[in-house]
């Protein structure tokens, strides 16, 4: 059975399964679920508790022996199964599927897994745990909604901001829910129930932003320059690879080149993002970037893509001059100044 997140305390309110999954690379969200999860498990009598976290030398048996073998003090047990990787391997896969086949009707058992990539999602023990177990996949908080979630945490403790703190917070926390939390509640600690002006915000809310090399493409396609600075700069100050970063942005411009070129040759768009595997959050970009950027740009970009290797490889590049870091992001600025949101 799949359940929305914010289906869970309804589905709790009405009492517990056997079987929980829970799926998610938003720790703090992950987190919280499962701590709901064995709270109320707790009140219903759950009061021994084995946790099994997957190791290297993890041995599957465990998980089995634990489902057979008796509480010590004959409670009803939770087991707390958690694969960091969210790659059991082969074995651990039979495993599952065995243990699921042979649940014990005095036990709980959690899972807790990271969000799983495409082809892990088609294996066998996956797909019996959907089957079998409240499959809980929590999405990421994506900036967009960023806000929005941390309105709702204010007014959660009796606080509220406008847009523009909002918006101040979310780009400061952007990458990093756990860090967002912790300002919320150090706002809620520091500050009266009430609405908070901009001026306390600013001076209680920290720089902690995570930035995610490929989220800097994001705001590449639609055009927000002030985003893509701050992104660049937070990756250089984190010490984060260059030939990564540029990587991603190159091979950002080889789609977009490819579906350029194939939107004026007449191939349907909707076609060619799912011949490239292009869905979700990034295929709404994808259609009012291409609209704005000529195929002549794309063109060019990727040509400057190319000096910047060189300077990245301690080479001279004849269309730019000095920081490697400045021509990315110059690269970049190529992009988003022809993307839809830049003036």
């Amino acid at each position: 059975m799949q359940l929305r997140f914010d289906a869970v305390d309804a589905h709790l309110s009405k009492g517990l399964s056997a079987l929980y999954v829970i799926t998610s690379d938003e720790h703090l969200l992950a987190l919280e679920t499962a701590d709901k999860i064995r709270k109320v498990a707790k009140t219903q009598g759950f009061f021994e508790r084995d946790i099994l976290s997957v190791e290297r030398s993890f041995k599957w048996g465990a998980l089995l022996a634990a489902n057979q073998s008796q509480s010590l003090f004959g409670d009803k047990k939770l087991i707390d199964l958690r694969i960091p990787t969210g790659k059991p391997g082969k074995d651990g896969g039979a495993a599952i599927q065995e243990y699921i086949s042979k649940l014990s009707p005095d036990n709980l058992t959690l899972i807790t897994l990271p969000k799983l990539d495409w082809a892990t999602q088609k294996a066998a023990w996956v797909t019996s745990l959907q089957q079998a177990a409240v499959y809980i996949d929590i999405p990421l908080v994506e900036r967009a909604q960023l806000p929005g979630w941390i309105s709702q945490r204010l007014s959660a403790q009796g606080q509220s901001a406008d847009r523009q703190s909002l918006d101040f917070i979310a780009d400061r926390v952007e990458g990093n829910l756990l860090a967002a939390h912790q300002e919320i509640q150090k706002l809620g600690l520091l500050q009266a129930p009430g609405k908070l002006s901009f001026e306390v915000i600013h001076d209680a809310v920290l720089n902690v932003a995570r930035y995610d090399v490929f989220k800097l493409n994001e705001a590449m396609l639609i055009g927000d320059v002030a985003r893509l600075v701050r992104m660049l700069e937070g990756l250089k100050g984190e010490g984060e690879a260059l030939p990564l970063v540029l990587w991603a942005v190159a091979e950002e411009l080889r789609t977009l080149l490819k579906l350029k070129a194939g939107m004026a040759q007449g191939r349907p768009l909707g076609v060619m993002l799912k011949e490239f595997r292009i869905w979700g959050p990034r295929e709404k970009l994808m259609e009012p970037a291409l609209r704005r950027v000529s195929l002549a740009s794309l063109q060019a970009a990727l040509q400057e893509a190319a000096q910047v290797d060189k300077m990245v490889k301690g080479l001279r590049a004849k269309a730019f001059a000095g920081d490697a870091w400045d021509a990315l992001l110059q690269l970049g600025l190529r992009v988003a100044r022809s993307a839809p949101g830049s003036a």
